[in-house]
């Protein structure tokens, strides 16, 4: 038996092999993320546990205006575009992210006090920001080359390092010191030096040359009018948290957060899938193969959606294992978080072709009307219903933001005469109703507990009996995406 599974294993292409193996590295450095939780909402105080995820929902918005976001998809499309010359390209992506990173370094030195005051955040932590900032991007250059290549060995092996050494360093830092949020922080840093500087070295190393002017120029231009879309992007995922901090209080923030979190257990199935199948879709963009395209999106999105349900549905005992019974209320906000993980997974397959034909005003405008009508909402509902509206107001949000990506994805097949949109929109409005209305049935039932326990058993005998039928449609998928 284990030998018949090893030949089949042998025998698959190159490209599905290495679909799993970043899928599963994605996992496990997500699972883990989630398995230190439950220990740092016990050796962490609610309102310390919020202040960490406020400087993390500041430090994601940094890191944008910091590294222009230069290692997100403009990258990728770029080692695409520029594939004989990629080596060249990836190191002056290094090069310049390290640039950007020492000019904004001065201006914080000068500066020290307006930022410090405007963050509500120390000097050290400031300065963690700005280091991690150019680490991660660093790392997200070298991750996303070895995804294009179909070289996962490595990128398990770091992946494996890091998931393992962060967290026990955190815990060791945080049960030491008496500041425990700069201690949690120092363990990121610390671990983020000693292994994303490879990542850094190695492709400069490869590449040999930090500036070359028409590959800056080509990555400044795509991505300055994009950094309105990516802020766009963490105003939407993280200005709840830091408005529910200075509106209720670090407590309330920190048992939003840990909703927030366990609900993005999800985006290990989001990230790994779609960190692999983009490049593809890129491929197939440019080969003009479009029909092949929405064979893998429907099945993924469906995908998506059975994996957030199962979230919703096991929320009351995951919020248990994950925190004490002070972050108990959390469990309200799941389900709203949960559909808007789904929702954010469906963007990706429309601003791919946004991307690809460099219409960086439509994915930025679209981004920024989501985030203004998010914030203006939080502003409103949040005195009036308590954190609870954060999490309906961000799904709010991400419907508004993916229908418009949508329709300007139609709009760029038009302007360049593509004769078929990829998508068809009655499915996807099929799919997301039916996944709306699974997931709020469910929501209704956590105070009725025979209730939700008799769909427990229900879902898991149609998954048992469909189980011929799901291994079918995933061989099918495989079988699609190898092509």
């Amino acid at each position: 038996m284990n030998t018949s599974i090893l030949k089949k294993y042998k025998e698959l292409p190159v490209e599905i092999k290495a679909a799993f193996w970043f899928l599963i590295g994605t996992f496990f450095q997500k699972a883990m993320s989630m398995v230190s939780t439950p220990i740092f909402t016990r050796i962490m105080s609610a309102e310390e546990y919020g202040e960490y995820n406020v400087f993390n929902s500041w430090f994601l918005i940094v890191s944008i205006i910091v590294t222009c976001q230069l290692s997100a998809g403009v990258y990728t499309q770029g080692i695409v575009k520029f594939d004989s010359e990629k080596r060249e390209f990836s190191s002056c992506m290094q090069g310049l992210t390290l640039t950007l990173v020492l000019l904004w370094t001065i201006i914080y030195i000068f500066t020290m006090d307006f930022w410090n005051k405007l963050f509500d955040l120390s000097t050290f932590q400031v300065y963690s920001m700005l280091f991690l900032s150019w680490m991660t991007s660093a790392y997200n250059f070298w991750a996303i080359e070895q995804r294009v290549d179909l070289r996962y060995r490595k990128m398990l092996c770091m992946t494996a390092f890091v998931i393992i050494a962060q967290p026990a360093l955190c815990i060791f830092l945080v049960i030491k010191s008496t500041d425990k949020v700069s201690a949690r922080i120092l363990g990121m840093v610390i671990v983020s030096c000693f292994a994303y500087s490879y990542c850094f070295w190695n492709q400069i190393k490869s590449g040999k040359k930090i500036f070359i002017k028409h590959y800056w120029k080509y990555a400044l231009s795509l991505c300055i009018p994009l950094i309105p879309h990516y802020l766009s992007q963490i105003i939407m995922s993280t200005s709840d948290r830091i408005m529910i901090d200075r509106i209720i209080g670090s407590k309330e923030a920190g048992i939003y957060s840990l909703a927030y979190s366990i609900s993005q257990i999800m985006t290990i199935f989001n990230t790994g899938l779609m960190q692999t199948i983009e490049p593809w879709l890129y491929k197939k963009i440019k080969k003009g193969e479009l029909k092949k395209i929405s064979a893998i999106a429907y099945k993924s999105m469906v995908g998506i959606a059975l994996v957030n349900i199962l979230l919703i549905i096991f929320a009351p005992e995951v919020v248990r294992i994950f925190a004490p019974e002070e972050y108990y209320e959390a469990i309200w906000i799941i389900p709203p978080v949960a559909m808007s993980v789904y929702v954010s997974f469906m963007y990706a397959f429309f601003a791919v072709f946004e991307f690809y034909y460099e219409k960086t005003k439509y994915i930025s405008f679209a981004t920024l009307v989501g985030a203004v009508i998010n914030i203006v909402l939080n502003y409103l509902l949040i005195p009036v219903f308590g954190y609870y509206a954060a999490g309906y107001t961000t799904l709010f949000c991400y419907i508004i933001y993916v229908v418009m990506h949508y329709y300007f994805m139609s709009k760029i097949c038009k302007e360049n005469q593509i004769d078929e949109i990829p998508y068809d929109k009655n499915v996807l409005i099929s799919i997301s109703f039916v996944f709306f209305v699974i997931s709020f049935v469910i929501l209704f039932t956590y105070k009725h507990y025979l209730v939700r326990y008799s769909i427990m058993i229900v879902l898991m005998l149609a998954i048992f009996i469909m189980r011929k039928r799901i291994i079918s449609i995933i061989r099918r998928i495989i079988r699609d995406f190898s092509r």
